[in-house]
């Protein structure tokens, strides 16, 4: 699955501030994965787990819309402990 754009509005922007991620770093990530991302995790969503700023892990969720744009639902910064539980 080829990254497209990204749709982004009040809602999806705030949510994803609220945990530390900007635009720019969630965008780098859902767009260059690490291997074996996206993952489809039901109800129509994606999940995507890369290198975010300052080499942290990010994990990026998001669907996809009929026009094939992202529309982020979730990012935050991810411990090296609850990546491996996953």
């Amino acid at each position: 699955m080829a990254a497209g754009d990204f749709r982004w509005n009040e809602h999806n922007i705030e949510h994803a501030q609220k945990h530390g991620c900007t635009i720019d770093e969630i965008e780098a990530v859902a767009s260059r994965p690490v291997h074996g991302y996206p993952r489809k995790i039901g109800n129509g969503k994606f999940r995507v787990v890369g290198r975010g700023v300052g080499d942290r892990i990010v994990e990026v969720i998001f669907v996809r819309d009929d026009d094939d744009t992202m529309y982020v639902i979730h990012a935050q910064q991810i411990s090296t402990r609850r990546r491996r539980r996953r």
